[in-house]
């Protein structure tokens, strides 16, 4: 399995030098096979057109499956080049709630934005997703609701027979309970999805320090991602979503900080980044 980021930026893009080695664009991973163009991309945020530009005039045909609504998780969707080439075919799933296209327009349609997203040029199919096990583009795909702010909320366990990663986007574990730490309740749905994997791409917009002020926004911390990783036995940890004011230097420090001793290997997500799987530990 190939992992390709193309933007790890949680809530609003950033821009700047002090953003260019981690990078500024929101949301979006795509998987692929065997070195292949990605099939799958987990979420839509303005990474997305990072994607397209990596396709260098190819065709998009594959899925694009939402973890959930937000903007900075769906605002790639009307800029996505690649889907006006002819022979594109994309197919968007969302956390199942009632009309896909409905719901997406909410925040797609005049006045806020020009076109509805069946207006969009191209092949798209919207559709909703259930929670439970699917088989997408040749992926075996585990979708499970986890807490977060303001709308249904999926995370996904996603693997090609041979390797496996989650993804915890936006994770408020502290919805469900403090846990012992108070940093919010290792509970059963994140433990299923991120058992035993050989990354998990996790939430860490906020540390420890300065959670009790920013909590109410719906993420996780550094912490409790560490904490999670090492109480589902992960490989490998990438701290991702991060913070739109975190700057490189801030994010290298978050790093150096994290407790990844042991058989956890911890490093913070960065837009451009490729990692094939299964690989030797802290190998590509």
């Amino acid at each position: 399995m190939r992992v390709q980021l193309f933007g790890v930026r949680g809530s609003t893009p950033a821009s700047g030098a002090e953003f260019l080695r981690h990078g500024g664009h929101t949301s979006c991973v795509g998987l692929s096979h065997d070195g292949a163009p990605p099939t799958l991309v987990l979420d839509a945020g303005t990474g997305l057109r990072r994607l397209a530009h990596a396709l260098r005039d190819a065709a998009f045909l594959g899925t694009i499956a939402l973890s959930h609504l937000h903007w900075d998780h769906v605002q790639g969707l009307p800029f996505f080049s690649a889907a006006e080439h002819p022979d594109s075919r994309i197919t968007v799933l969302i956390p199942e709630q009632g009309d896909p296209e409905d719901v997406l327009a909410r925040a797609m349609s005049p006045p806020h934005f020009p076109v509805r997203p069946s207006q969009l040029r191209g092949a798209w199919r919207f559709a909703g997703l259930p929670e439970g096990q699917a088989e997408i583009e040749g992926f075996s795909v585990l979708a499970r609701d986890i807490p977060h702010s303001g709308g249904r909320t999926f995370g996904f366990r996603v693997s090609d027979g041979r390797a496996t990663i989650a993804y915890l986007s936006d994770h408020h574990p502290l919805g469900l309970g403090p846990g012992h730490d108070g940093l919010g309740d290792r509970h059963e749905a994140a433990l299923t999805l991120a058992d035993g994997v050989d990354l998990l791409v996790h939430d860490a917009q906020h540390v420890q320090r300065e959670f009790p002020a920013k909590a109410y926004l719906g993420h996780s911390t550094v912490e409790y991602a560490v904490a999670l990783a090492r109480e589902a036995h992960v490989r490998k940890l990438l701290l991702y979503h991060h913070d739109p004011d975190r700057t490189d230097d801030d994010i290298d420090a978050i790093v150096a900080a994290a407790d990844g001793s042991g058989s956890l290997h911890v490093e913070a997500a960065a837009e451009g980044r490729t990692i094939d799987l299964p690989a030797p530990l802290g190998g590509e």
